[in-house]
């Protein structure tokens, strides 16, 4: 078996920490360590060492076809970029207060996402659609270590792709400008310049993104153990539960409950340290 040290040094501190729950060998690969051991880690074990640690630790997951991983399928807001796109927009409404605490409850599992995000969207009724372009261009960035996982994906020949319940005004500059192989995404109805205050088209909630996951493995050819699925909140967990690998990053704790791989501390990029070169 083999756990993830996401931590380019170790002190002897930790490692006689981590070596008196997990026996084993540790391999350094420069901005890791892989452990080598035979014991199953327990959840609660795991837990409990993941919070006394200042870097993250996971298991490597035996459903996961390490060597022939084919595909990665992004969250958008709060997981591949910064924000929350609908929470920003509604802030030029003066309605981000009251927009965000309905998305933290969608994101914690505690609303209907489709029917939350109808209810926020209609708050956007009347807002010049200029305002997209201001929370692209002035608010939205991408988190730590996007690129570089990008890039690495790119090396491994690894497509990319970006699932949101957001917006496809996101999710196509964001594909354009980061070069990203696939993106889906609900449409915002505009008319004669302004929100409407209305999707277009079917919502993309929770099942639409593992219907998405499981639709590029049949273009591609692949099984869902070949793919890696990565989200921060509740309408991540089918699609991560479909995949060969559920990355949960700075997630709801329900989310990080159920997921195979948990990032509080590194960067988007420590998902590679799971993939061979």
């Amino acid at each position: 078996m083999q756990t993830i040290i996401h931590s380019p040094q170790l002190d002897s501190p930790q490692r006689d920490q981590i070596s008196a729950v997990i026996p084993g060998e540790l391999e350094h690969c420069g901005e890791f360590y892989r452990l080598h051991h035979r014991q199953v880690l327990a959840q609660d074990t795991l837990f409990a060492l993941r919070s006394t640690l200042p870097f993250d630790i996971n298991p490597l997951p035996a459903g996961l076809a390490q060597d022939a991983v084919g595909l990665l399928v992004s969250d958008m807001d709060s997981t591949l970029i910064n924000i929350e796109c609908v929470d920003e927009i509604a802030d030029f409404a003066g309605l981000k207060p009251q927009v965000a605490a309905i998305t933290e409850a969608a994101m914690r599992g505690e609303l209907d996402f489709a029917a939350s995000l109808t209810q926020r969207v209609a708050t956007l009724k009347g807002l010049d659609e200029a305002v997209l372009a201001r929370v692209y261009e002035e608010r939205l960035s991408t988190n730590p270590g996007a690129e570089t996982l990008i890039a690495g994906l790119k090396q491994r020949g690894i497509r990319f792709a970006l699932v949101s319940g957001g917006f496809t005004f996101f999710t196509e500059r964001l594909q354009q400008r980061l070069a990203l192989d696939y993106t889906r995404a609900n449409l915002l109805a505009i008319q004669d310049g302004r929100l409407t205050g209305k999707v277009l088209g079917s919502i993309i909630d929770a099942k639409a993104k593992a219907d998405f996951l499981q639709e590029l493995c049949e273009e591609l050819g692949i099984q869902p153990a070949q793919t890696i699925a990565m989200g921060d909140g509740a309408n991540d967990l089918k699609m991560m539960a479909v995949a060969g690998m559920g990355v949960a990053y700075r997630a709801k704790p329900k989310v990080q409950a159920q997921s195979d791989v948990v990032l509080n501390h590194s960067g988007l990029d420590a998902v590679l340290h799971f993939l061979p070169l």
